[in-house]
């Protein structure tokens, strides 16, 4: 799978863990690590919530050559 987001690098960035975000969020600590991993992705709800609990805006979560290539 492509590289999509930055969520790992975000969240060591923000000195936050995957377990801190799985229960802010709700979700079992695999979803996360696979997000992190780039094996599966948030839904666009998800990535807002994400990003709001990170004091980020959205577009940060992203990998710029993956919303490069998809906004050309």
């Amino acid at each position: 799978m492509q590289d999509v987001n930055r969520l790992k690098i975000v969240l060591v960035e923000q000195k936050r863990t995957s377990k801190w975000l799985s229960e802010e969020l709700g979700v079992s600590p695999s979803t996360v690590s696979k997000w992190c991993t780039n094996s599966s992705q948030p839904d666009i709800e998800t990535l807002a919530k994400i990003a709001k609990l990170l004091n980020v805006g959205v577009e940060e979560l992203y990998n710029k050559k993956f919303m490069d290539s998809v906004l050309s």
